[in-house]
């Protein structure tokens, strides 16, 4: 059998090169954008997170300190998560002050990661390979589960690790730590893998220049510094509690064994269907052990399967560890080796074409994303009735329809404040009398009934002679803490 030869980028045509990266990743952009916008669209939201990012950046926008009231009146969101990159979507959403910005910009970023990997691709594997493994990549599981997710700020790093690794496989091992370092600005637990990225450049470069090397040692060592700064200095100084509020998911792990078949069938799910397994031979997989490692030894199970957004930052580390890994089995002396190695691209993409009829992305060949069902249309006339800047207590599905506009608590946490309304997503029928839930949520406050459609309930706080509330007042006493059933409330969707 003959030795099949990589076609470098250099035999394309530039222009027709460039071209396709980005088309690929203008019609991923697309696609991510139906999708997530369509979720939001419908008030199938999964959490609370787009009503806190938003509320963050909105505060970013308006020269504010980066308060979540979701997540406590007044409660600073760096002492939850290091995210000071979200700081970036602030200008943005000034000329645009609505969640479909965070969705947008989100599905933008998460696009623009596929120009890396598919250029990188081609680089080493030629225009074919290279546009299999970007299409592959682009329709990856873990991507689609952060688009489905409503907003996260790790669509920050994903392009980030992308660029890092590209270089690094450019040899460009400068570049590529330049690209890594700001990951420590994106959340806390993204130092350490800017720690292993520099390891790799290190190791890579070990027999050709030793400033390099020296330079990625630097950049290993800042990255754990960095971590311990945020998770022991920065994170309490701002968190009410005066810690960090994620150690019990850590030290409440118990036997490492527990949830063994959810963590192997997520390692599966990891290098099968992305990378037949070959990925495994480029110590460019290292870069996934800092993420797996602190979701497998949490206690808290949503981390260890395939769910939501927690994925996301390992789709270009596999990827484009298969990418670094394949012009050398290409050479193998196996022959079957060699074989499965140029029919793997072609393969992955496939498998990703066959699983997409099963993840968000296939919602673009039904009619459902596309429409607003009659019964939203209803549900924000009624809740169209609380004026801007009122202070409104709500459960997920209200949320993102009123942080642009309104100071929002979570429902069951306002911590003695009595919000002049409360807004019920009351689709179950959980809440049989949703005025004496609200005198339970708040014994010195009345509330009535101002409305409710499509199975939400708006109540309005009155005082005792009748008449509209003006600003919020403190109760004597607090309520007590979140009412962590409300609304569906996903405990997994803080993490």
């Amino acid at each position: 059998m003959p030795t099949p030869v990589a076609l470098p980028l250099g035999d394309l045509r530039p222009g027709l090169a460039r071209a396709e990266h980005w088309v690929l990743a203008g019609g991923l952009f697309a696609a991510y954008t139906v999708v997530s916008v369509g979720r939001h669209r419908r008030m199938a939201g999964l959490s609370w997170d787009l009503g806190i990012f938003e509320q963050v950046v909105r505060a970013y926008a308006q020269l504010r300190a980066p308060a979540a009231d979701l997540k406590g009146p007044g409660f600073i969101i760096l002492g939850d998560h290091f995210s000071p990159v979200t700081a970036l979507l602030a200008p943005l959403y000034r000329l645009f002050p609505s969640p479909l910005t965070l969705l947008v910009a989100q599905a933008a970023l998460f696009a623009l990661s596929a120009v890396p990997v598919t250029r990188a691709a081609a680089r080493l594997l030629g225009r074919r390979g290279g546009l299999a493994l970007g299409l592959a990549y682009g329709l990856s599981w873990g991507i689609q589960r952060a688009v489905d997710f409503d907003f996260h700020e790790i669509c920050f790093a994903v392009p980030l690790i992308a660029f890092s690794l590209e270089a690094l496989l450019a040899q460009r091992p400068r570049a590529a730590l330049w690209w890594a370092l700001p990951l420590v600005l994106v959340k806390e637990d993204l130092g350490l893998t800017l720690t292993a990225i520099a390891l790799v450049v290190a190791w890579r470069a070990r027999g050709s220049s030793a400033r390099t090397v020296r330079c990625a040692l630097g950049a290993a060592v800042f990255g754990v510094a960095v971590t311990v700064l945020v998770l022991a200095v920065i994170i309490p100084s701002f968190n009410t509690a005066g810690g960090y509020d994620y150690w019990t998911k850590v030290s409440d792990a118990g036997d490492p064994f527990d949830g063994l078949a959810t963590k192997l069938r997520t390692l599966a799910w990891l290098l099968v269907p992305t990378t037949g397994l070959l990925a495994l031979r480029s110590p460019l997989i290292l870069v996934a052990l800092p993420t797996l490692g602190w979701r497998f030894l949490s206690g808290d199970e949503h981390y260890w399967g395939t769910d939501w957004h927690y994925s996301a930052v390992l789709m270009p580390v596999v990827f484009l560890a298969l990418t670094d890994a394949l012009p050398a089995v290409r050479h193998s002396t196996r022959a079957w080796l060699r074989s499965y190695a140029v029919q793997l691209p072609a393969a992955v993409a496939a498998a990703a074409l066959t699983l997409t009829t099963s993840l968000p992305l296939a919602q673009l060949t039904g009619a459902e994303v596309y429409r607003k069902p009659a019964a939203v249309t209803g549900v924000e006339r009624l809740l169209a009735r609380i004026p801007d800047g009122a202070t409104v207590e709500a459960n997920i599905g209200p949320v993102s329809r009123l942080t642009s506009r309104c100071r929002v608590f979570w429902l069951g946490d306002t911590r003695g404040v009595a919000p002049e309304y409360i807004a019920l997503e009351n689709i179950d029928g959980r809440y049989r009398d949703p005025a004496g839930y609200a005198r339970q949520l708040h014994p010195l406050a009345e509330y009535e009934v101002a409305g409710d459609t499509g199975g939400y309930v708006l109540l309005q706080r009155r005082t005792a002679a009748g008449a509209e509330t003006g600003p919020p007042e403190a109760e004597n006493e607090d309520t007590g803490g979140r009412d962590k059933g409300a609304g569906g409330w996903n405990k997994g969707a803080e993490g």
